[in-house]
C-alpha cells in the first residue's frame, strides 16, 4: 500500500509539489489568524498579606495577627483558599480567590 503511494508521488512530483506550496501558503495565511501566547497566563488570584511583629514568638503571631488575618479572609466573597505561616516575628496570610475574580 505505502509503496503504491510513493510510486504515484514519483510519477506525479509536479502535482505533489503544486498540493505542497498551496499547504503552505494555505498555513502561512492561517498562522497570524490563530490566538496563541508564547506563556499563557496560568496563575491564580490571589493575595498575600505580610505583617511583621517584631519580638513576639511564633505561637503569639499565630494567635495574635494570623487567626484574626485569617478569619477576616474567610469572610470575603468567592475565597476558594486561605493559607498562613507563622514564624518568629512575621505572619504570612496568602488568599486565593476563584477564577476570574476581580480583586481591585
Amino acid at each position: 500500500m505505502f509503496n503504491r503511494v510513493v510510486d504515484w508521488a514519483v510519477q506525479n512530483r509536479l502535482l505533489v509539489l503544486i498540493a505542497l506550496a498551496v499547504l503552505i501558503a494555505t498555513a502561512a495565511f492561517q498562522i497570524p489568524k490563530l490566538n496563541l501566547d508564547a506563556f499563557p497566563d496560568v496563575t491564580n488570584v490571589q493575595v498575600a498579606v505580610n505583617t511583621e511583629a517584631p519580638g513576639l514568638a511564633a505561637e503569639e503571631v499565630e494567635q495574635l495577627i494570623t487567626y484574626p488575618i485569617e478569619a477576616v479572609m474567610y469572610a470575603l466573597p468567592d475565597v476558594e483558599e486561605v493559607r498562613s505561616i507563622s514564624k518568629t516575628g512575621l505572619s504570612g496570610v496568602t488568599v486565593v480567590f476563584k477564577e476570574g475574580t476581580d480583586i481591585y
